[in-house]
């Protein structure tokens, strides 16, 4: 996969924060050698956060986040303020642009922010070329001239040294495969479905099987039963698109390994038995209580959207009970959770690691169990056992 092709949730966030006019925007073009973020002498040109996808050395993909001016005044600027401490939960790696070496409260308040979720960051001190002789004292501070290209090297450099790795990339299925394997991957193509392309975690999932030297077989639901009759040879695995886990689970004889896409990206962002364990929250709903049903992207719903009306038919179906429900999508992700009785997520193939551990955090922490789209479908149509026995470590949860 190309560093351009990377999905928004693979790569790497910066978040670039500082107060208005500390030179936030003039350092991403100075870091980028793009005149990317727009650049002013007028207080809060930077009235929303503003994502750019780029290969940056040496880290590779990354995306990079303009924030509002930390230091913005009045109720609007309240509002933006806010939206900048948001970015927080995505943010991998920060940087904190200080104008000259005038270090002011917000911008102590914002370092102790990033220090609390514990973001690795750097302090800049931009402007050099007009405040002259910097003196920084620790190892992540660095004086910059975003004007003069004074140290945006180093910076650059400086920025790498801050992201560490486990040493070891994440798989979606292929650490289950051997070379030559088949696994065949069942996705419906209806009015919900995207003209002309496969959804990501479908792409991903085919990526990951081909990159191991296994072998993809793509059908339609429709299609199964003699897709697996004509191979000759048992899959290692059928992969499902988890609207039609129901359907498939009957055409998929019982000594064949089944799972979903949903479950699979559970397992790759990091949540899959915090979302097994949550789903058995099903069993205790009561009437009148709230359901939040929460995507990660936002896109046009159509008449059976998966969100919005078939998941809430299920659970209403499974429980008997009069449930309520609130829905929220794209980077909408409620602070006090406390209402709701159960969160149902989609995959998070949208959203990168920092962000899709921050909401399970969030969550876990104010009581309220959370599970995904795949893991709830699997469980009310009683076959989520079955669907997770490729992990015998989450299997056994269910026992």
């Amino acid at each position: 996969m190309s560093l351009n092709a990377t999905p928004q949730g693979d790569r790497i966030h910066i978040g670039i924060f500082g107060r208005r006019n500390a030179g936030k925007s003039s350092l991403i073009n100075a870091i980028t050698n793009q005149n990317i973020a727009i650049v002013s002498d007028v207080k809060g040109t930077t009235t929303d956060p503003v994502y750019k996808n780029m290969e940056l050395l040496p880290l590779g993909p990354v995306t990079i986040i303009d924030t509002p001016g930390i230091d913005d005044e009045g109720d609007l600027g309240a509002m933006r303020v806010k939206a900048s401490y948001q970015v927080l939960n995505k943010t991998d790696i920060a940087v904190v642009v200080i104008d000259g070496s005038n270090i002011s409260e917000p911008d102590n308040s914002i370092i102790e922010k990033i220090k609390d979720k514990k973001i690795p960051y750097v302090v800049v001190y931009n402007k050099a070329d007009i405040y002259g002789n910097i003196e920084v004292s620790a190892e992540n501070e660095i004086a910059v001239s975003s004007a003069k290209g004074t140290n945006i090297n180093e910076l650059r450099e400086l920025i790498a040294k801050q992201f560490k790795t486990d040493g070891e990339s994440k798989k979606i299925i292929s650490d289950k495969l051997n070379p030559n394997d088949f696994v065949v991957l069942v996705v419906p193509i209806d009015e919900s479905a995207p003209k002309g392309r496969l959804i990501l975690p479908q792409q991903q999932t085919v990526r990951d099987i081909i990159d191991h030297h296994a072998n993809a077989i793509v059908v339609q639901d429709t299609e199964l039963a003699q897709t697996l009759a004509y191979l000759g040879k048992k899959p290692a695995v059928v992969i499902t698109d988890s609207q039609a886990f129901g359907k498939v689970a009957k055409i998929v004889p019982k000594d064949m390994l089944l799972t979903s896409f949903s479950i699979l990206m559970a397992r790759y962002k990091g949540n899959l038995e915090q979302a097994v364990a949550g789903v058995t929250a099903l069993d205790r709903l009561e009437d009148g209580d709230t359901v939040l049903i929460s995507e990660g992207c936002t896109h046009h719903r159509q008449c059976g959207d998966i969100g919005t009306v078939k998941l809430p038919n299920w659970i209403r179906n499974y429980t008997g009970k009069d449930v309520k429900f609130e829905f929220t999508s794209g980077t909408e992700f409620h602070e006090d959770l406390t209402k709701y009785k159960l969160i149902v997520h989609c995959g998070g193939c949208m959203l990168n690691e920092r962000e899709m551990k921050y909401r399970l955090r969030t969550a876990e922490e104010q009581g309220v169990p959370m599970t995904n789209y795949g893991i709830l479908i699997a469980y009310v149509h009683g076959i989520l056992k079955r669907s997770v026995e490729i992990f015998p470590e989450i299997a056994e949860l269910l026992k």
